[in-house]
């Protein structure tokens, strides 16, 4: 009489069972299995979650399952670094183009070392097929939850809790949820589901050839070829780039040319790998250098009917630079007569290249034009409309860089024009370093063929020595100008039609209002200038040369560069002194008065007058003792 009311209603169980199975199933399958355990562990499978729904555990993995999770997870320890070892071909072409660092094109991607995970983080693609030893992340939500991490057993099935084994192995990554959804709908209802591949299985292949490191490798699944001959370190010296066979159960399978994505980044031809594949490498091919410039010189393989315009395209083509209308074969065969053939493109570009040939592409700047045919760049400023730097036409002058300029302003002083160029400052450079070292080598003689015989001619001479080190250390810091004289009169209004080239400089002043006197005065400084005075009547503003001055070596120096010496006036008769003085001056000139530099003092030249007198005596007496 105890009984539970569903015993004693049979109709009453069915229905509330009914409304069970209809609103809750898995509360229902729950209920009916309640206390057993999938896996016979003791440990139930399930348990009700807070909503109602009915929570999956984890499953205990079992000895086997363990194996097949740690050859899963193993990966390759980091790849070590391989030393790049050229080729007898590449060190003949470094030699040849004088690119210390010529390498085959593409070695510096597959020689560097790798993380070995690196491949494993690729995104899975829809067309994996799982296998063995992957590892499933399931996640399940709705009326059961659970998520779970599932191994792949090696008859390819995984164990769900309550709804038992399912069969993945062949599956698509794609079709995986699917898959596992129709399991799981013969059980639950009412539920949503996730599946993807957590970790894969590691695949053994194998490397064959000419490999920097042939041998087997252990690869994630997702691994492809190219990464297989990463972590091999990619073909060796003797290895090609271009022939690369995928070979799957005594079969090709595929053919790689590393080209294709080196250059053009297709990759249609790397295929997944699978376990126990052999990726062989065949020998190198024919092989070219191209130099010079182009975008990327390297060393190339060719493909048989390959020519001049397909290596040139591989080296990435001509650069901004280069001379595009012809390029300079060296052929290995003609390297004891030094031969060198010229292709001339388009025309020759569908040549056909032999191995060990040498591609030299030419730079279209490099040699220079002929004068007559470069653009001139000049600076011209002062007294000018638009002072500036100027590009002009071949064969442009003076005249033609004043009128791009704007011509000149109402105070320009064309006599005083300072014209400069590069290749005069050079040229005066090398002369003046030569006389410098010529004046060096004199004084030197001078010195050491000078006899002493007193302490005080000891002195004199180390005192001599010294300064003259000293002038000549002074010297070496000049610095010539480059400054051409132009030979127009004070009055002039236009500049010479001289020539320019490139580089020039063109400074016009305005006129001067004053003239310098420097140098040995007594009052060295500028004074200005008065129309019709004399180089006289300045140095007699500065108080004239002084006693230590060498009057007969003092000039002038014009506005335009050009001097006018005392000497130049010299002759039998006189020093020239008189007439520089009378000369009138010009704005802007600069008188200079330099110092008597072998300068004796009164008791030196009496000494020297005593001894030859001396001397003189001495003579007299013995001519007198031999009665001659």
């Amino acid at each position: 009489m105890n009984k539970p009311l569903t015993q004693r209603l049979p109709w009453m169980g069915a229905l509330v069972a009914l409304f069970i199975s209809a609103g809750q199933p898995a509360f229902a399958q729950s209920t009916a299995d309640a206390g057993r355990d999938a896996f016979g562990s003791g440990q139930g499978a399930e348990s009700q979650a807070p909503s109602g729904a009915v929570r999956l555990r984890q499953p205990q993995a079992s000895a086997r399952d363990l194996l097949d999770v740690e050859e899963s997870a193993s990966t390759p320890v980091r790849a070590k670094a391989t030393p790049y070892v050229p080729g007898e071909f590449e060190q003949y072409a470094r030699t040849q183009s004088g690119i210390t660092d010529l390498k085959r094109f593409g070695a510096e991607l597959l020689t560097d070392p790798v993380n070995g995970r690196s491949e494993a983080q690729t995104a899975i693609p829809p067309d994996y097929t799982i296998r063995p030893g992957d590892e499933i992340s399931l996640t399940l939500w709705g009326s059961v939850d659970a998520d779970l991490r599932l191994n792949v057993d090696r008859t390819g099935k995984i164990s769900i809790p309550r709804i038992g084994a399912v069969q993945v192995a062949g599956v698509r990554h794609a079709d995986l949820a699917d898959v596992i959804a129709r399991r799981v709908a013969t059980v639950f209802r009412n539920f949503q589901i996730a599946a993807t591949l957590g970790q894969i299985k590691g695949v053994r292949v194998f490397v064959t050839g000419y490999a920097q490191r042939p041998g087997s490798l252990t690869v994630s699944g997702l691994a492809s070829v190219l990464h297989v001959l990463v972590k091999a370190g990619g073909p060796s010296a003797a290895g090609s780039f271009r022939d690369i066979q995928l070979r799957r159960a005594g079969q090709v399978v595929a053919k790689l040319d590393l080209y294709d994505i080196l250059i053009h980044g297709d990759r249609k031809a790397d295929q997944i790998v699978q376990a126990d594949d052999v990726i062989h490498i065949s020998p190198v091919g024919p092989q070219v250098a191209v130099v010079g410039s182009v975008n990327l010189p390297a060393v190339f393989e060719l493909k048989p009917k390959e020519n001049l315009n397909d290596a040139l395209r591989m080296a990435g083509g001509f650069n901004a630079v280069a001379d595009r209308t012809r390029v300079a074969v060296e052929r290995l065969e003609d390297r004891a007569t030094g031969r060198v053939a010229e292709m001339r493109l388009p025309e020759n570009g569908n040549s056909l290249l032999g191995t060990g040939d040498l591609v030299r592409a030419f730079s279209g700047i490099s040699a220079a034009l002929p004068k007559d045919k470069q653009r001139k760049r000049v600076k011209v400023e002062g007294e000018v409309v638009n002072p500036g730097e100027y590009i002009l036409p071949a064969g442009s002058t003076i005249s033609d860089a004043v009128k791009a300029a704007g011509g000149l302003t109402n105070a320009a002083y064309v006599f005083g024009t300072e014209f400069t160029r590069e290749s005069v400052r050079q040229q005066q450079q090398d002369n003046y370093d030569k006389a410098l070292r010529d004046l060096e080598t004199e004084m030197a003689k001078s010195q050491a063929s000078r006899r002493v015989s007193t302490g005080e001619e000891v002195a004199a001479q180390t005192n001599a020595t010294a300064a003259s080190a000293r002038l000549i250390e002074r010297l070496r810091l000049v610095r010539p100008t480059g400054r051409v004289v132009l030979q127009v009169a004070p009055e002039a209004k236009d500049l010479p039609n001289l020539a320019l080239e490139d580089g020039d400089q063109l400074h016009i002043p305005s006129q001067s209002t004053s003239v310098g006197v420097f140098g040995s005065v007594f009052n060295a400084g500028s004074f200005i200038y008065v129309a019709g005075a004399t180089t006289g009547d300045f140095l007699k503003l500065a108080g004239g040369p002084t006693r230590g001055a060498d009057a007969r070596s003092m000039f002038v120096v014009r506005a335009n560069g050009s001097v006018v010496s005392a000497r130049q006036g010299a002759n039998f008769w006189g020093s020239g002194v008189s007439g520089f003085e009378a000369a009138s001056l010009l704005p802007g000139d600069t008188i200079f008065v330099p110092e008597e530099l072998n300068k004796t003092t009164f008791t030196q030249d009496a000494k020297d007058w005593t001894q030859i007198l001396y001397q003189f005596g001495l003579g007299l007496a013995g001519i007198k003792a031999l009665g001659i």
